[in-house]
């Protein structure tokens, strides 16, 4: 238990439907109307490049209030090899808990677990001006290309950080997000009508 009466613990499956929830409430209508990321959860346990080591919860006062999973990711380095990474999320935090920095805490927690069992970098989407304050540097800038981008720009949402000192030096190559992040919207609006009705909103800021 943290002095700030927070507890970090691996899921269990005892906690999917509650951590399902809270990870849709996180992301409702944050970056496009409704989310997919609860359904992400849901489908990536299964998964063999999932790692139940560290999907995480934090929990305050016997409530959930905030979750984050990894994924085993790769670099595809010009010479053809494959470097291997993790990636991250969703990572989610209850509404009524956000910017309080419960966040931070969970994601700094659990990138030390990373590097205790022996993850070497992280490259992910994200907002750099959050993630900054970790550690993370825009991936281009460390000789990483996202694969969705031209080879030569600088991406601003692609980030990475090593876990290991050294670990990307010299590093050339392309980062593709793995096949499990991308889920059948018309299955995950089935999946999203077993949980309680909430409004879809187009709102400014949305990308999708």
């Amino acid at each position: 238990m943290h002095a700030d009466g927070y507890l970090i613990r691996q899921e269990t499956p005892e906690d999917y439907r509650a951590t399902e929830n809270l990870v849709r409430e996180a992301f409702w209508n944050v970056y496009r109307p409704g989310c997919l990321e609860h359904y992400v959860l849901h489908t990536y346990r299964e998964r063999e490049d999932f790692v139940p080591e560290l999907d995480l919860v934090m929990e305050k006062e016997g409530t959930l209030i905030g979750q984050v999973m990894y994924v085993k990711a790769v670099i595809i380095l010009d010479s053809g090899d494959e470097l291997p990474i993790m990636t991250m999320g969703p990572i989610g935090i209850a509404p009524q808990y956000k910017r309080q920095g419960y966040g931070k805490a969970l994601l700094d927690y659990s990138m030390e677990k990373a590097r205790r069992i022996g993850t070497g970098a992280l490259c992910f989407e994200g907002n750099i001006d959050f993630y900054g304050k970790s550690g993370f540097v825009v991936a281009s800038t460390m000789g990483i290309h996202y694969y969705a981008e031209p080879k030569d720009a600088v991406v601003p949402y692609f980030l990475c950080k090593e876990l290991r000192k050294g670990y990307l030096k010299g590093v050339s190559g392309t980062y593709h997000t793995p096949n499990g992040y991308f889920v059948d919207e018309n299955d995950a609006e089935r999946f999203d009508q077993s949980f309680p009705l909430k409004e879809k909103l187009k709102l400014p800021g949305q990308i999708f």
